[in-house]
């Protein structure tokens, strides 16, 4: 499988597409987020405890295998009586599930017993059972019999039967049977709590994770298959609703569709183990999926920073696609998904020429719109900030939600607003409604033109922007122009700033000209940046490392006026060796 080398071919590029965002900056309603909440304390009521009362299995039918190999640091963190997860700790001893004082990301780890995986992949049976089982034992004194959020979330339900089925012999190994009938107990109440909210989980991710949830069940569960057949009906839903028809899913989310891409591959075992096939409908979306996702990949194979998403390395993503048994390539022109893919030589530039994913669908969403991001080789010369959900708990909140902004993003902004609104709840508002994009390609060169109307309401200009990367993938030139539309503008212009955020170790330094700057990549290659513009800068930046952790970087800075006719600026990197 060949990150850069794209068959053109399979993309159907169609010439002038307009994206149109519909009721993108509406969230739910009144009426929706009081179901909500009523559905939740519908959990805790005599009614649903009696639902859950039922008899529990002697042992599973099967046990399958987790496909996938979990993080060492955590894994030896474990075996040492500790709990990492990006950036903070915890002893296990003295962990009480009840009253846990973590990050909201540390405390969905640590439910969704994802860290299992994490202890399996460095220690042998005999050394991690002991672990799992106190953590286990913890878990169950916490939550098994009281129903409350966190922890009896759909979501974190169905990831938890996944792990704790693909993990059994660490938790059930122990010859205490009063130990092992209150987990299969648990089992057996969490599927029965799925069984009725597994489609209230939000959609995406999280409602695909429940409804793999009721089918491990089913599968594993002795007289399960009429639960199956309800969950693969579920499922099949769920999919629906997650995913645009090219693959993406509708948060825009690149990590979100690694991580619905890992899910289908853990039910896939789990239909190994029973000596079953994956359902035809998730194996095509699947094949789906693995395209769009490829498409959102750098040249080292390893994940582009969007949508709060930070760069998971090409080994993980490698890792993952290699367990989801599609073989295929990148998807180069998605249009529902939104990535811009153009692939030359050794560099692949990113660019997300797509509408924001809208307010319904996504929380914590970037107004990112004609951002890019672009590498050569092993190097990434230009990136977004990236990490927003990602980040390390220990990262303030206020760095946190800058990184959702457009100045967070290698694009351009006015006045120093979001291009789309970023609301106090964590939603998206308004701004961009519509994108219009063309694309053409030829031996020589590729080039991309797209605009967007973010901020023709608040400023009255319209942003485009021209790409083209030559064949060889030696030069990138572009150009920002704010054209005018909409309520004509008088008095004094309005300025605008085109950010160009440098990848982890690229160093710039500016031209005696000071319209230029000589950016040397830690793989040795130097590439030159030239701007035509009123100034130009090099300023602080910072970028989030795949563990969540900020890493100081650069970026380049240039600065205009835009009068009431427009604006352009022209610029070019080109690879000087």
């Amino acid at each position: 499988m060949s990150a850069t080398n794209d068959d053109p071919a399979t993309d159907g590029i169609d010439e002038g597409k307009r994206l149109i965002r519909t009721g993108g900056d509406r969230g739910l309603s009144l009426a929706e987020r009081l179901t909500e909440t009523f559905d939740r304390l519908t959990w805790r009521t005599p009614i649903h405890s009696l639902r859950l009362k039922g008899r529990y299995p002697l042992k599973l039918i099967a046990v399958p295998d987790d496909p996938l190999f979990g993080d060492v640091a955590r894994g030896t963190a474990l075996l040492e009586g500790r709990i990492l997860f990006r950036g903070e700790t915890r002893p296990i001893e003295g962990l009480d599930f009840r009253t846990l004082e973590v990050s909201p990301a540390f405390a969905e780890h640590l439910h969704s017993f994802a860290w299992l995986r994490d202890l399996s992949s460095v220690a042998t049976r005999a050394q991690a059972s002991p672990v799992a089982e106190d953590l286990m034992s913890r878990w169950i004194a916490g939550h098994a019999e009281k129903i409350s959020g966190p922890a009896w979330r759909p979501d974190l339900w169905g990831r938890r039967l996944l792990f704790w089925t693909s993990h059994a012999p660490l938790i059930l190994s122990s010859t205490d049977l009063i130990y092992r009938s209150k987990v299969l107990n648990a089992l057996a109440r969490g599927a029965r709590h799925l069984d009725r909210g597994a489609d209230k989980a939000t959609p995406g991710p999280a409602r695909i994770a429940a409804w793999c949830g009721v089918i491990v069940a089913g599968l594993l569960i002795p007289g399960g298959d009429p639960r199956r057949v309800f969950g693969e009906h579920g499922l099949s839903r769920a999919l629906t609703t997650a995913l645009f028809d090219d693959g993406g899913v509708v948060s825009r989310s690149p990590a979100a569709l690694l991580d619905a891409v890992a899910l289908l591959t853990m039910l896939r075992e789990t239909y190994a183990a029973r000596r079953m096939d994956l359902p035809e409908f998730a194996q095509d979306a699947l094949a789906k999926m693995i395209p769009a996702l490829l498409g959102a990949c750098h040249a080292d194979r390893g994940l582009a920073s969007w949508q709060g998403g930070g760069p998971v390395p090409g080994e993980r993503v490698q890792q993952i696609i290699t367990a989801s048994r599609v073989r295929t390539r990148p998807l180069r022109q998605a249009r529902e998904w939104g990535y811009q893919r153009l692939a030359a030589g050794g560099a692949v530039l990113i660019v997300d020429a797509a509408p924001p994913p809208v307010a319904r669908v996504v929380e914590g969403g970037c107004a990112s719109t004609l951002a890019f991001e672009f590498s050569d080789g092993e190097a990434r010369v230009i990136v977004n900030c990236g990490g927003a959900r990602a980040a390390a708990a220990q990262l303030p909140a206020g760095i946190a939600k800058a990184l959702r902004s457009t100045a967070a993003h290698s694009t351009l902004t006015i006045a120093d607003t979001n291009s789309t609104a970023i609301h106090a709840d964590g939603t998206l508002g308004r701004g961009v409604a519509e994108v219009e994009l063309s694309r053409q390609e030829s031996e020589g060169a590729s080039r991309i033109e797209a605009s967007h109307d973010g901020y023709v309401r608040r400023h009255g200009f319209v942003h485009r922007r021209q790409l083209l990367l030559t064949g060889d993938g030696k030069e990138l030139r572009g150009e920002d122009s704010l054209l005018p539309r909409g309520r004509r503008r008088k008095g004094a212009g309005v300025p605008f700033a085109i950010r160009f955020h440098l990848g982890r170790g690229v160093q710039a330094s500016p031209t005696a000209d000071g319209l230029a700057a000589v950016l040397r990549l830690p793989g040795g290659a130097i590439w030159q940046f030239r701007v035509r513009a009123d100034a130009f800068a090099i300023e602080d930046s910072l970028w989030i490392d795949g563990d969540g952790r900020p890493i100081a970087t650069q970026q380049l800075v240039v600065t205009g006026v835009a009068d009431p006719g427009g604006a352009a600026v022209s610029w070019a990197l080109k690879r000087a060796r």
